[in-house]
């Protein structure tokens, strides 16, 4: 017979039907009822904060309709999505008879967990609207007043607005967890399983995309403010930290904090991206080395630029010679100089030397993997029918991209998969590359060669400076009359331009 001690038996009435069940289908029958259960009572509490502490906040006009909107963002869509999976939990308990066994529970889990998308823009925003709560009861004792007497009301047992704001992602990271105890005790063969299965995958995948957005959310966040308090002069005047990266997407801040140079002692603030690592200094010490007092909206600090950005493709980072020294050095290597940089800890070392290092692997591996993507398309010289030689002479009139007035130019030849890019001539317009390529053609009647002028930029993607295309039987049709010669090609969707090519063709034997 059952006792009343054990919380997996606590959902069934009928101890007839619980004396029937095997103990693996009891616990999984028990921790289906634990997830309907405590679905229930979260439902509640989102509606509670609606009524208990939005209604009245609204009413009383202590914030603006844009404060409100930034402390509950979307709290009625979380609703939504909660009473239309908790309808779809009771109206499946429902079928089976009520205190009566679930039978199947994984195919409406999975299916209500993919409309769970809101949750991805309310937790994103949850350390923001947690900053606002706590900075509006600081500096304003009446309305801190004001939300203590809001949460005595009964329902709310003693818990404050800004544990409420809490539950959401409380709520969204046990989904897993509730899923992988019933999956646990569901046998493979079960009707069940597979189902449980995918929404598992379901709840663990909404949790990364969760994760996901309120790490580039803080990312954004902090780009703004570096942007706001580093002064940027001379070659990276025009920075834009939110931009994207040349090569690596968008970027991200991987690390920062407080350096010092090991000489003088002098102060540094350290800031490494994906793509390059950064060091600044303040005119006035500040007192905090902590990256999350280093971004606070309170903090006034104004940083300048120490030494240009060093790109990771081009460092190389060391411990020093002795690494059981308890002095927290390490080394960063940068083309001809060497920049030795002492941390506060050992531990903070090791976290810089660690960092430096794995975003400097990835950008040098990126750039690999481009390069032989590029020459393997190249290398494809079978069930050629000739070849094509290209000597790309030199551009003129290109547009303008720097605050100098000029660019740095280079052009990028394509014909299909094959692609050669010529070296970048800095500071002109009009530049001189006499860049040499051969293609392997295909066929002719299909085959066209691309030339792209871009501008070379480090910090950003390269900016377009127009395109021409030529068919490859054109080249053949004009090569038939003049032969090997120089053609000045427009370049399209820019305002100014053209390209020197000289181009010749070269069909094997079969194919004149």
């Amino acid at each position: 017979m059952t006792t009343e001690s054990d919380p997996s038996q606590q959902w069934c009435a009928d101890l007839y039907t619980l004396d029937t069940m095997s103990p693996q289908e009891r616990k999984r029958q028990g921790y289906i009822h634990e997830l309907i259960h405590t679905e229930e009572t979260y439902v509640d509490d989102l509606e509670l904060v609606l009524e208990v502490f939005y209604k009245p906040m609204s009413e009383s006009g202590r914030l603006t309709e844009a404060e409100m909107a930034a402390i509950f963002v979307n709290w009625r869509e979380l609703i939504m999505c909660n009473t239309r999976l908790l309808s779809a939990l009771r109206e499946r308990k429902r079928t089976g008879g009520e205190n009566m066994p679930v039978q199947l529970i994984g195919d409406l889990l999975s299916s209500e967990l993919a409309h769970m998308q809101p949750y991805i823009r309310f937790c994103s925003c949850q350390l923001n609207a947690a900053a606002l709560l706590q900075t509006k009861t600081h500096n304003q004792p009446e309305f801190k007043d004001f939300l203590k007497k809001v949460a005595t009301n009964y329902r709310c047992k003693g818990m404050p607005l800004s544990s409420f704001l809490l539950k959401p992602m409380q709520r969204l990271t046990r989904y897993p967890l509730l899923i992988k105890n019933i999956l646990e005790h569901t046998p493979d063969d079960h009707d069940d399983h597979r189902p449980l299965q995918e929404a598992l995958e379901r709840a663990e995948e909404l949790c990364s995309q969760v994760n996901e957005a309120v790490r580039e959310k803080e990312n954004a966040e902090r780009l703004e403010w570096i942007q706001n308090h580093i002064q940027c002069e001379g070659p990276i005047e025009h920075l834009v930290f939110s931009s994207l990266t040349n090569c690596l997407g968008p970027r991200k801040l991987l690390h920062s904090g407080r350096l010092f140079k090991t000489k003088s002692s002098r102060e540094l603030w350290a800031f490494l991206f994906n793509d390059f690592l950064l060091l600044t200094h303040s005119g006035k010490p500040f007192s905090s080395s902590g990256s999350e007092k280093l971004f606070s909206p309170k903090t006034n600090i104004q940083l300048k630029i120490y030494k240009t950005p060093l790109f990771l493709n081009e460092v190389l980072v060391k411990m020093p010679a002795d690494p059981s020294s308890e002095e927290p050095l390490f080394h960063v290597s940068h083309i001809d100089r060497v920049y030795t940089l002492k941390t506060e800890s050992l531990s903070e070392r090791t976290a810089w030397v660690q960092k430096i290092k794995a975003a400097s692997e990835h950008f040098i591996e990126t750039e690999k993997k481009k390069r032989e993507k590029a020459y393997q398309a190249r290398s494809l010289k079978t069930s050629g029918i000739g070849r094509l030689l290209v000597t790309v002479i030199e551009a003129q009139e290109l547009r303008a991209c720097k605050p100098n007035g000029k660019s740095n130019p280079y052009c990028e030849l394509t014909m299909g998969a094959q692609c050669y890019t010529s070296r970048p001539v800095l500071d002109t317009l009009n530049p001189k590359w006499n860049f040499n390529c051969q293609f392997f053609i295909k066929d002719i009647y299909q085959d066209v060669l691309s030339i792209t002028v871009f501008e070379k930029d480090q910090f950003s993607p390269d900016d377009f400076l127009g395109r021409t295309e030529v068919p490859v039987a054109t080249i053949k049709k004009d090569m038939e009359s003049k032969g090997a010669a120089t053609r000045r090609l427009l370049l399209h969707e820019v305002p100014t331009g053209e390209v020197s090519v000289k181009l010749d063709l070269q069909l094997y034997e079969a194919t004149k």
